[in-house]
C-alpha cells in the first residue's frame, strides 16, 4: 500500500491506559515478555482508592505465573487470617442479625467454606499499589494523561491515542484498563451506547478502617483477627485483618431503594451515626462493630455492568480487560481476580504474538487482532457469569433470593458452589484452550 510504514522490525508496543492494580499487573506481564509498554495515568500520581482487597490462592498463582515480583510485591503488604505463621483459611458467614438468647454476645455460625492454603489474604489497595510500582521500570508510567479519544489507522497499522492535554501517542495496540469508567469502554462500543456506562445496584457501602486493638477489645481477639461475613435482611457487614493485622477492614453493604442522588461521584462522606442506625435492629456484635467507626467515614455506590453487558471487549486493536471489560459488584471478593486472569491471558496471548510475528507467519496488525479476538472468546462467559454471580449472591447474603430465603442449609449450597466456581478455576485449561485458541486462528 503506497504510504504505508513497515512496522514488522519494530518491537511490539502496547498502550495500556488507566494505571491501576489491573493496568500495572498487565504491564509488568507483557514487559517481561519482552513487549514495549506505556501506561497512562490520568492522575497526578498512582494510587487506589479504597480499602481492602483480598486476594485467593487461585489470583495469587496467576500472579505468578505473570509475573514472580507479582507475588512479592503482594506478599510484603499482604495480611492472613488470625496467625500469620499458622494463617487460617476458612472464611465464615455468621448470623449477624438475629440475637441467639442462650448467649447474646455470640452470633451463630451459619457455614464456613476451606478456601486454600493462604487462600484469602487481604490488604490495603493502596499499600499493594505502591509495592507494585517498586517493580514497574522507571519512565514505563506517564501521569496526567487522560485519554479523550483514539483511532485506529489502518495505513500504518497503528492506534493513536489523543489526551485532554492536547498532545498525542502512538502503539501498535490498546488496551483499556480504565476501570468501571472506562473511556476506552465509551469510545469503542459507542456513547449512546448503554453497555458503555455502569448502572446502580441499588446497593452501597460503608467502608472504614478500624485500629485492630481496638477492635480485640471488643470483639475478641479470634474474631477480630479473622475475616467474619454478618448477614442478614437487606444488608450485611464483612471485615477482615489488613496492614499486617494493625487494622481491621470494614465495609457494609446497605439496599437502597433510591438512585445513587451523587451524580458526579461514587462516593459520598458518611457519619458513624448513619451506619448505627442502619444496623439498630440488628445483634450485639454487629453494633459494636458499628460502634468502633470513626465520626467519618464513606459510603461508596456499587454500579456493575450488570444491566448492560459488553457485547463484545475487543476490536481490531483495540481490546478492554479488568473492570472495564467486566466490572462486577464486589459481593464476591473476586473482581480484582478475575482481572487478574484477564491479565495472565493477555500476556500468554501476546508472548504468542510475538513469536508469529517474529517468524513472521503473519503480520504485526492481524497477530495482535487475533491476540484480542482469542481474549475476548476466552475471557467473556466467565467474567459475564462473575458479574451475574455478584448480584445473585448479595441476594442469598441478604436472604432475598427467593429460593433460599433465611434457609441456611439452602444459603450454603449457594455460597459453595459459587465459590468454588471462583476459587477452583482451571488456570492450566484457560492456559491451554488459550494457546490453543490462537494457534487455530492463526492457521486459519
Amino acid at each position: 500500500m503506497p504510504g504505508a510504514v513497515d512496522t514488522t522490525e519494530r518491537p511490539v508496543e502496547i498502550a495500556i491506559v488507566g494505571g491501576g492494580i489491573i493496568g500495572l499487573i498487565l504491564g509488568l506481564g507483557l514487559i517481561k515478555r519482552g513487549i514495549k509498554v506505556t501506561i497512562y495515568e490520568q492522575a497526578r500520581s498512582l494510587r487506589e482508592i479504597g480499602a481492602g482487597v483480598a486476594f485467593t490462592a487461585n489470583a495469587v498463582r496467576c500472579m505468578g505465573l505473570i509475573e514472580p515480583g507479582i507475588v512479592k510485591a503482594l506478599r510484603e503488604v499482604a495480611t492472613a487470617n488470625g496467625d500469620a505463621d499458622d494463617p487460617n483459611d476458612w472464611l465464615q458467614w455468621v448470623d449477624g442479625f438475629n440475637q441467639h438468647f442462650e448467649n447474646p454476645n455470640e452470633e451463630k455460625l451459619l457455614y464456613k467454606l476451606y478456601a486454600g492454603y493462604r487462600g484469602f489474604e487481604g490488604c490495603h489497595r493502596a499499600q499493594f499499589l505502591d509495592a507494585l510500582v517498586k517493580i514497574v521500570p522507571e519512565a514505563v508510567v506517564q501521569f496526567r494523561k487522560r485519554l479523550d479519544t483514539y483511532t485506529q489507522s489502518e495505513e500504518d497499522d497503528q492506534v493513536t491515542l489523543k489526551f485532554t492535554d492536547g498532545t498525542t501517542a502512538t502503539a501498535d495496540a490498546l488496551i483499556g484498563c480504565d476501570g468501571i469508567k472506562s473511556r476506552v469502554r465509551q469510545i469503542l462500543l459507542g456513547e449512546d451506547n448503554p453497555a458503555s456506562f455502569p448502572t446502580y445496584t441499588h446497593k452501597f457501602a460503608f467502608r472504614g478502617l478500624i485500629p485492630m486493638e481496638r477492635a480485640i477489645a471488643v470483639l475478641g481477639d479470634y474474631k477480630a483477627r479473622n475475616q467474619h461475613m454478618h448477614i442478614g435482611p437487606k444488608a450485611h457487614v464483612l471485615h477482615f485483618p489488613v496492614a499486617g493485622q494493625t487494622l481491621m477492614n470494614f465495609v457494609a453493604f446497605v439496599s437502597d431503594p433510591q438512585e445513587w442522588s451523587h451524580e458526579a461521584t461514587m462516593v459520598a462522606p458518611a457519619k458513624r451515626e448513619e451506619v448505627e442506625e442502619t444496623f439498630k435492629s440488628w445483634g450485639p456484635t454487629v453494633r459494636k462493630i458499628t460502634s468502633l467507626l470513626p465520626d467519618e467515614l464513606d459510603k461508596w455506590a456499587i454500579f456493575d455492568s450488570f444491566d448492560n453487558p459488553a457485547p463484545y471487549y475487543n476490536q481490531g486493536l483495540i481490546c478492554l480487560a479488568g473492570d472495564a471489560a467486566h466490572a462486577s459488584a464486589p459481593h464476591h471478593g473476586a473482581g480484582a481476580g478475575i482481572g487478574i486472569e484477564d491479565a495472565l491471558c493477555l500476556a500468554t496471548l501476546f508472548e504468542k504474538a510475538v513469536q508469529a510475528i517474529e517468524t513472521r507467519k503473519t503480520t504485526k496488525r492481524k497477530a495482535i487482532s487475533l491476540v484480542f479476538d482469542t481474549f475476548n472468546s476466552v475471557r467473556k462467559e466467565r467474567s459475564q457469569w462473575l458479574v451475574d454471580s455478584s448480584r445473585g449472591i448479595c441476594d442469598v447474603y441478604e436472604w432475598q433470593n427467593p429460593e433460599c430465603g433465611d434457609d441456611a442449609e439452602k444459603c450454603f449450597k449457594e455460597i459453595e458452589w459459587r465459590s468454588h466456581k471462583i476459587w477452583n478455576f482451571d488456570i492450566d485449561g484457560m492456559l491451554q484452550e488459550t494457546q490453543e485458541g490462537y494457534d487455530k486462528r492463526i492457521i486459519g
